[in-house]
């Protein structure tokens, strides 16, 4: 049985102190209200630490957004994996849309780095998802398969790898995914990874679903075999809305 995975990404959002005082509310409730699912929180670099030591008691996971995939060197503006975990953080989501279609990653340096951060001992989000014409254009599950085909070249254990489904088209805009369509994609990303992995490392793989995921829609979307949780963008900026969805997540 696979431990369902909701992890918050707070973007570029909130400065210090505010990522503070949120992730302090999310951490009295998650200890109050003893949760069965894993939960994450990914603040922005500046925040990291600081946030790092008002959660550690909770059991909830600090997210890194983002990092490079050398261990030092002039890479300005950049943050390495080396760096993040001594800030505390246990995850690093990769490969999200916005990195891909507003600065330019690819799926070759999405897996330089999906490789380094397994390689330094973080586990990764990998996200993958389809724009809305590579929807309508039919092309749903070539997009999806080759960003997991090449963001896992020569990645030989995923047992800290998550995958993250975020069809473009749903992120921010409050257009979600139906279940169906959701499950749809869950179901051949796991396919994928059995003919990559084998059917014991695909079953104990967590996918889960991100695109204006709301307390709302969450319980439905959850309850399909193949999701297993959810990342979580501008719901996960209020604490009791995030909580909402991760109670819904049992």
């Amino acid at each position: 049985m696979r431990r369902k995975i909701v992890v918050g990404n707070w973007k570029m959002n909130n400065t210090i102190a505010e990522s503070v005082d949120l992730a302090t509310a999310i951490a009295e409730k998650v200890g109050a209200d003893g949760v069965q699912c894993e939960v994450g929180i990914a603040p922005t670099f500046p925040a990291l630490y600081e946030v790092c030591k008002v959660i550690e008691w909770s059991g909830i996971r600090l997210c890194a957004q983002n990092c490079h995939y050398e261990s030092d060197g002039p890479f300005t503006g950049e943050v390495s994996t080396r760096m993040l975990a001594a800030a505390g953080c246990s995850y690093v989501i990769l490969g999200h849309s916005e990195r891909r279609q507003l600065f330019g990653e690819t799926n070759a340096t999405v897996n330089l780095k999906v490789k380094k951060a397994l390689a330094e001992g973080l586990s990764v989000i990998l996200c993958v998802g389809e724009t809305l014409d590579e929807r309508e254009r039919g092309v749903t599950g070539q997009i999806v398969t080759a960003q997991v085909v090449e963001g896992l070249i020569d990645v030989t254990d995923i047992s800290k790898l998550v995958i993250a489904y975020e069809p473009v088209w749903a992120i921010g805009t409050g257009k979600t995914a139906t279940k169906e369509q959701a499950q749809e994609v869950h179901a051949l990303i796991r396919a994928k990874v059995t003919e990559l992995y084998g059917q014991k490392a695909a079953d104990h793989l967590r996918i889960q679903y991100g695109g204006s995921v709301k307390p709302s829609n969450a319980a439905e979307l959850f309850a399909m075999p193949d999701i297993d949780g959810g990342l979580i963008g501008g719901a996960s900026l209020n604490a009791d809305d995030f909580m909402a969805i991760v109670e819904a997540a049992g």
